[in-house]
């Protein structure tokens, strides 16, 4: 049980995950269902779809059922969830089918999630089903996997904030018999789904993707649990590889070592991880970093960055917190004076690790680092640091004067709390080293002027000399406090700016901004420039040349010109015009330079692979037009000669027969060769980019009919086209020509059998689709016989140059829309030609139809 905010009873929520449609995540929540009601629950059906399968009819027998909402819209009547009914009843647990479901205009909610959270805010449990293909975070995914978009999607959060999900699953042989035997779907779609959705590939693809969701599920979970009940220790359910990073050059050969450590273990994760606010982090290059990102990214792991002023803290507290089982380090590159004065990462990580095993790995760099880091810089502006010194060396002098002239008001502790906060106040305005040369002199003033015997160094009472020790050692301890507390402040103000301009970059990219304008634009705002270039130079070309900007001025051309400029590589530079950058900043635009550099590579990576396609397209082309040449187009040529040349022989007499059937060859092969040579010109206006498509809106009843017309064996084509098919928007000439082409086509090769038109409206597209019942057309070839030159087998037939299918697809594209084959029931194949609705009714028939549902 959980409490709202309002302190409430809230539902809880279970949802049976099913990997693939019909693995019988149905069958399973209304089995649930039934063992509730046996065991006295107060159990009702809020909605169940059965798709008219007796076997799921059958299973929800005996539950109480509650009436559906009916909803009239325009002139159709459609059934939902009745939420209302279902609070007003208010079961124990209510049984909601198919979670993703889109709701009809009309009703409380647009989507069926919403009408389930509705429910369970009333205190109502629900128990509901939703496939994995689903869920929002994998539309992506499944689409370049089966090729098909889902429409109807619900929320990631939705799913995991449920307090049970249960995977419902098979093997894919198995859920394929299972829709053999037509348990799934009706007998007259189980070919085509056999042959689409329901392939190996696809469901086994599917049965992997919910097994990583429910996966990562489990790992929140899990995660969760640690964290209520304050469990710090290592569980090491899997294996976790942490590696930690500094930015150094040392950076790639650790994320290659713990890359092999995971990959001595099955199912590892390999995680990279960079504290920010560390030691000296002025001196990562973030080019080195962006480096090492996409090393880690390309062995399969993730990169993270994580604050923290304690580098080693900061790295046991990320690997307790992901649960990791192992940690990498690279050997320190302290010194052994420095490593003698304040213990290093690697140690303090070693000690404190507890059963999380640690990794120390050498490299070529260990132990090289200079006493001061060499890039370490004050943390002060430069007017507080003279400030500081003058006071460091002035204010001492006055405090002794004053102690001086009121000796008699006075001892020695007062005098050494006065001097202590002349360190304090130095300290503060000029940081660590005008502070310990105010503790210095402050001493020597204070020995000399105030500890017996007076006007010199030499001191008499041993407790004295503690005195002035104490002294020393506190003035120098907080001057190196408040000096840190400065550069730490300072780190926090620099690390800030950073990355609010870095997630201002990243949201520009993930708004879909990530051009080169767009991101020179950012750029010149973050950096208040006036102008921003990007330059190249070339190893052919002498110079620099600007190949993208942004800005009011003139775009620099060298770029020792600008105010500033960042170096990419040896061909590209980053300028800006405007006010000088801050060490910091640079740091900073050096991210942008990196940013840069990447995009510009991909847009020429993929101008060349463009370029490249085009070429090979045309090479291909050029190719089997000289072979469809020097076959096809003179077999016709041929026959049209040999009549002619018989015709014109002087001592052959002929019949009046024969004549008529020489001359009929001759028009048959002029037909034919006429064909021929169209399909080509059409070929040509295709690849040259000249079709220019009328879109008109079209009635398809009078468009399609005409399409057929001359063809041989027309009689065998059959029609189904709906009266009241709305309106397309088609060019109706190459809608004819493509109509021909695949009729023709299917006339060709499906034998005797009819060929069968028809045509409905499906959400914001009209489909027409052409099927034969001829031999078919296997899966892995039906992409090639829509290239050019291309025939079904690579069968000869005589006819044609295997272009139809080709010059019929390209029309199509040209009029916005598609053309795909697929399998006919029962044997054959069958051309969907999808056009858009036309403008006028596009709108009012998406409304009218009811949401798909996928079983």
């Amino acid at each position: 049980m959980s409490i709202d905010a309002d302190g409430e009873r809230r539902g809880r929520l279970r949802v049976y995950l099913g990997a693939a449609p019909g693995v019988g995540k149905t069958f399973a929540m209304l089995g649930e269902g039934h063992r509730r009601l046996g065991r006295g629950q107060d159990v009702v059906i809020g909605y169940l779809e059965d798709h008219d399968r007796p076997r799921t009819r059958e299973a929800a027998s005996g539950l109480p059922a509650l009436a559906r909402l009916s909803v009239d819209y325009r002139g159709s009547t459609f059934h939902e969830l009745d939420v209302a009914a279902v609070i007003a009843r208010r079961p124990s647990i209510v049984l909601i089918d198919e979670l993703a479901h889109t709701n009809i205009p009309g009703t409380a909610h647009q989507k069926r999630w919403q009408d389930v959270e509705q429910i369970l805010a009333a205190g109502i449990d629900v128990i509901t089903t939703v496939n994995v293909q689903h869920l929002e975070s994998l539309n992506d995914e499944v689409t370049s996997i089966t090729g098909i978009t889902q429409r109807e999607t619900v929320p990631d959060r939705v799913v995991r904030l449920a307090a049970q999900i249960e995977l419902v699953d098979m093997s894919p042989d198995s859920l394929r018999r299972r829709l053999a035997h037509g348990n799934i779907y009706r007998p007259e779609k189980i070919d085509a789904a056999l042959s689409n959705y329901f392939r190996i590939g696809n469901l086994t693809a599917l049965r992997e993707l919910a097994l990583l969701w429910l996966a990562d599920r489990v790992d929140d979970a899990l995660l969760d649990y640690r964290n209520r009940h304050a469990i710090a220790q290592t569980w090491p359910a899997r294996e976790r590889i942490v590696v930690a990073l500094t930015g150094g050059t040392e950076g790639e050969s650790l994320i290659r070592r713990a890359a092999r450590i995971a990959a001595q273990s099955s199912a590892a994760d390999l995680l990279a991880v960079y504290v920010v606010g560390g030691d000296h982090p002025q001196a990562v290059s973030p080019g080195a970093l962006e480096k090492q990102r996409r090393l880690v990214e390309d062995l399969g792991g993730s990169f993270h960055e994580v604050l923290g002023d304690e580098v080693a803290q900061a790295l046991l507290e990320f690997a307790r917190g992901t649960n990791a089982t192992q940690l990498v380090l690279g050997s320190s590159r302290r010194g052994r004076l420095r490593s003698v004065l304040r213990e290093g990462v690697g140690p303090v990580v070693v000690r404190e690790s507890g059963d999380i095993d640690v990794h120390i790995v050498t490299h070529e760099h260990a132990g090289k680092r200079s006493w001061r880091g060499g890039t370490e810089r004050a943390a002060l502006s430069l007017s507080r640091i003279v400030v500081g010194w003058v006071s460091a060396l002035l204010a001492p002098a006055l405090l002794t004067v004053v102690l001086r002239l009121t000796a008699q008001l006075h001892q020695l502790p007062t005098e050494v709390m006065l001097y202590l906060s002349v360190v304090v106040a130095v300290a503060i305005v000029g940081g660590l080293w005008p502070a310990l040369t105010a503790a210095v002199v402050g001493t020597i003033l204070l020995n000399y002027y105030f500890a017996p015997p007076l006007h010199t160094l030499t001191i008499a009472a041993p407790q004295n000399i503690f005195v002035l020790v104490v002294f020393l050692l506190v003035g120098a301890a907080v001057a190196i406090v408040v000096d840190q507390s400065a550069r730490r402040s300072a780190q926090a103000i620099t690390a800030r700016g950073e990355a609010d301009a870095l997630g201002l970059l990243a949201r520009s990219v993930l708004r879909g901004e990530a051009e080169m304008g767009a991101l020179l634009e950012r750029v010149r705002t973050t950096f208040a420039a006036e102008s921003v270039s990007l330059l190249e130079n070339s190893d052919d070309e002498p110079g620099w040349r600007c190949v993208a900007s942004a800005g009011d001025r003139a775009p620099d051309v060298e770029p020792e010109d600008a105010s500033a400029h960042v170096q990419i590589n040896d061909h590209l530079a980053l300028a800006l015009r405007g006010p000088m950058l801050a060490a910091n900043q640079r740091r900073l635009l050096e991210a942008f330079a990196v940013h840069a550099a990447g995009l510009i590579e991909r847009e020429r990576l993929s101008m060349e692979a463009a370029a490249a396609r085009r070429a090979a397209e045309g090479n291909n082309i050029r190719v089997s037009l000289l072979a469809a040449v020097s076959h096809d187009l003179r077999t016709p040529l041929s026959s049209i000669k040999a009549a002619a040349a018989t015709l014109r022989q002087p001592d052959i007499t002929l019949s009046a027969q024969d004549r008529a059937e020489l001359l009929a060859d001759i028009d048959k092969s002029t037909d034919r060769l006429d064909g021929l040579i169209g399909n080509l010109l059409d070929m040509s206006r295709l690849q040259t980019g000249v079709v220019k498509p009328m879109a008109l809106d079209l009635g398809l009843d009078e468009v399609i009919p005409l399409g057929v017309v001359g063809l041989a064996g027309q009689k065998r084509v059959t029609f189904d086209l709906p009266e009241d098919l709305p309106r397309a928007t088609a060019d109706p000439g190459l809608l004819e020509r493509v109509i021909a082409n695949i009729v023709e086509n299917a006339l060709k090769y499906s034998g005797q059998s009819r060929v069968r038109i028809s045509a409905s409206a499906i959400e914001d597209r009209v489909e027409i689709r052409v099927a034969d019942n001829g031999r078919g057309v296997p899966d892995d070839a039906k992409a090639a016989i829509f290239e050019p030159f291309q025939r079904a087998g690579d069968s000869s037939h005589g006819n044609g140059v295997g272009l139809g299918l080709a010059v019929a697809r390209g029309f199509v594209n040209a009029m916005g829309g598609t053309l795909e084959a697929e399998d006919t029931p029962g044997g054959g194949l069958t051309m969907v030609i999808a056009l858009p609705l036309a403008a006028s009714e596009s709108s009012a028939l998406a409304q009218s139809q009811a949401p798909p549902v996928t079983p």
